[in-house]
């Protein structure tokens, strides 16, 4: 009953707020050029991007204008590794000026269900591009998941096993395929850099996926892992903790994107943090200088990078990929390539950026409004006033006046 109570609450929010838009005094950066487009405003209709230009002298007929207060608009973030499974999570990271995420799995095809209420419009969003049950060779309890699933009870590991996942996953929707390379890094029982599927494994896995016209999303801390995922097609390589200079050379010149999740491993070396276990504090601070370096070899390469938070956004989270882009920045990104990682890059590993990821006339409306320019200061991202998500005011913190 508290579950229906909740949809039904969040589509009457976002039936309230279709009507067309009219934002105002805003300066913007539209994510695509290293500058701020100063005392501008947009209008939105039916849920795109329908003008952006200099601000009028009156208020257009027929539009609910909003006042930006002199703020900085930009495209919303993007957080392109996630395990977001509920609604208050989806509702966590649009607070946090998240406007679109690509799921790293779910324990039971939730993150489709998301996908398709954000799709449909009974919530403002984020869109997800879901990825269902983690290619894994042990399932565990995901084998609930899905009755088909009782038949890799034992394990994942045959080729006709891997082919097996890979069509439940396609079979239930999902928008993308998650695989491993190693072990992870959050069990205190696991080596991260152990090696778990080999190249011809992964290699099934990818051409199992394309048959269905989906890519493929890695998860490798350990240099041979991930290698061996570059080698055998992968989209993009999650975590990359000790990705050496060569595979990060062999990822440039296929094209491979990385993700690196640094808050993430931040989080293992804070006492208290969501890991909050000894041996995971040890590890993450052995972890997050290797995990630097290979985010500063990717930088000097050329490596697309995007950002991902890796977390839940369960009610105890603080990471969030606003404190990913301010790593990047520490690392050697400029301020606006950090944008880009958190916008128009994460937008084309998503292979969305015909939709989102910049502003531009005839993209979804996904904006966010900050308080300082965050082409001058990054954590400017933290600090989100206003989120627009599919062309309806989905959060707003700012005082503003409303004129129909």
């Amino acid at each position: 009953m508290k579950f229906l109570t909740t949809v039904l609450l969040l589509f009457a929010f976002s039936s309230i707020n279709s009507q067309n838009i009219y934002l105002k005094n805003i300066h913007v950066f539209d994510g695509n050029s290293d500058n701020i487009i100063k005392n501008s405003a947009i209008k939105i209709k039916n849920g795109t991007i329908e003008w952006i230009g200099k601000q009028l002298s009156a208020d257009p007929k027929d539009y609910t204008s909003i006042d930006g207060l002199g703020y900085y608009l930009m495209p919303g973030m993007i957080d392109a590794h996630t395990h977001i499974s509920d609604l208050k999570a989806a509702e966590r990271a649009l607070n946090s000026g998240v406007t679109t995420v690509r799921s790293a799995s779910t324990s039971s095809y939730q993150d489709v269900a998301l996908a398709n209420l954000s799709k449909t419009g009974v919530i403002a969003g984020p869109d997800v591009i879901s990825a269902g049950v983690y290619v894994s060779p042990n399932l565990g309890e995901t084998i609930l998941a899905d009755p088909r699933l009782s038949a890799l009870s034992n394990g994942v590991r045959t080729d006709d096993e891997l082919r097996l996942l890979v069509q439940i996953n396609a079979d239930r929707g999902v928008g993308v395929i998650k695989t491993r390379g190693t072990e992870r890094a959050g069990l205190p029982e696991t080596d991260p850099r152990q090696q778990t599927y080999t190249t011809a494994q992964l290699k099934v896995v990818v051409d199992e996926a394309a048959k269905h016209n989906l890519k493929v999303m890695v998860h490798a801390h350990g240099d041979e892992g991930a290698r061996a995922a570059v080698e055998a097609g992968a989209l993009s390589i999650e975590h990359g903790t000790y990705l050496s200079y060569e595979t990060l050379t062999l990822m440039k010149a296929k094209g491979v994107y990385l993700v690196p999740t640094l808050i993430t491993i931040e989080d293992l070396k804070i006492p208290g943090g969501e890991y909050s276990n000894p041996t995971l504090e040890l590890r993450g601070r052995s972890m997050m200088p290797e995990a630097e370096q290979a985010v500063k070899n990717a930088i000097a390469l050329g490596v697309k990078i995007a950002t991902g938070a890796d977390n839940d956004y369960s009610a105890e989270s603080t990471t969030r990929v606003s404190l990913e882009a301010e790593h990047f920045v520490r690392l050697g990104m400029t301020n606006f390539q950090a944008l880009q990682s958190t916008t128009k890059v994460a937008a084309e590993l998503l292979d969305i950026l015909d939709k989102t990821g910049t502003i531009e006339v005839g993209k979804e409306a996904d904006l966010i409004l900050l308080p300082k320019n965050p082409l001058e200061n990054i954590m400017a991202l933290q600090d989100v006033l206003m989120v627009i998500s599919n062309g309806k005011v989905a959060i707003k913190r700012i005082p503003f006046h409303l004129t129909d």
